[in-house]
C-alpha cells in the first residue's frame, strides 16, 4: 500500500499530460477516456477541459461517501452539471454501485488515521481500481481520476496508483495533476456558474467526525 512517498515527488504531471494531449491532437484521433469523478465542483473543470480531446464516460464510484443521501445527492449535482454544461466531445455519467461495507471493510484499522494519510490512500486506490476495471471491461483507451484537483488530495500518491494500475491492466493511465493551470480555480467559478452543491467534508464518516473540511467548500 502506499504508506511511503516514492521518489516521483518531483514529477511534473501536468507536463506529462500536455504532451500526452498533444500527441492526441497529432494522431487526429478522438480516444475514450474513463473518467472517475467524485463529485460536480472538482469533475467542472476536467470535464471543461479534458472533452475537448476525449470522449469521456464519467464514473460516480465513490462507496466512502456516508450517509446515502449525501452520496445520491451528489451524483445527482454531477448528472444535473453534464446536462447542463457544452462539450465538443461526447460525455457520458454513469453511476457506479454504492458499496459502503466494502470500503469499511479496507479501510479497517486506519479508522483514526490523519486525513491524507494511509486511510486516504486505500480509499483512492479502490475507487481507481474500479475505474481501471470499469475501463478495461468496456475497451477503453485511459482511465484516470478528477481527484487530483483538490489541494488536499495526494497527486503523486493517486499518480503511482494509476502507474500501478495501467501495468496490472494493460490500461493506459492519463497522468495528472489537474489543480494546475488554474484548474482548481477554475472549478470554483464553474461552481459558483452552475450554482453547484460544495459539500463541506470529503465525503466518509471519518473526514467528517475529524472537521476535515473540504476545499470545494
Amino acid at each position: 500500500m502506499f504508506n511511503k512517498m516514492s521518489n516521483s515527488n518531483n514529477i511534473n504531471y501536468q507536463r506529462i499530460l500536455d504532451k500526452e494531449i498533444e500527441k492526441i491532437k497529432n494522431e487526429g484521433k478522438v480516444p475514450r477516456l474513463l473518467l472517475h469523478s467524485c463529485c460536480a465542483p472538482c469533475s467542472s473543470y476536467v470535464l471543461e477541459y479534458l472533452s475537448e480531446y476525449f470522449e469521456i464516460t464519467d464514473l460516480y464510484y465513490n462507496p466512502n461517501i456516508s450517509p446515502k443521501e449525501e452520496h445520491d445527492f451528489r451524483a445527482a449535482e454531477l448528472k444535473r452539471l453534464a446536462d447542463e454544461m457544452n462539450f465538443k466531445n461526447k460525455v457520458e455519467v454513469v453511476e457506479g454501485r454504492y458499496n459502503p461495507e466494502d470500503f469499511y471493510e479496507k479501510v479497517k484499522g486506519h479508522e483514526n488515521d490523519k486525513e491524507g494519510g494511509e486511510r486516504c490512500f486505500i480509499c483512492y486506490e479502490m475507487r481507481l481500481r474500479e475505474a481501471m476495471e470499469y475501463a478495461k471491461k468496456g475497451g477503453y483507451d485511459y482511465f484516470t481520476t478528477t481527484l487530483s484537483i483538490s489541494p488536499l488530495k495526494n497527486a503523486q500518491v493517486l499518480n503511482d496508483i494509476g502507474k500501478k494500475l495501467e501495468e496490472e491492466s494493460g490500461v493506459k493511465y492519463l497522468y495528472s495533476d489537474f489543480k494546475k493551470k488554474n484548474g482548481y480555480k477554475r472549478s470554483i467559478e464553474l461552481s459558483k456558474e452552475y450554482d453547484l452543491y460544495r459539500q463541506n467534508y470529503c465525503g466518509c464518516v471519518f473526514s467528517k467526525n475529524h472537521n476535515q473540511i473540504d476545499v470545494d467548500n
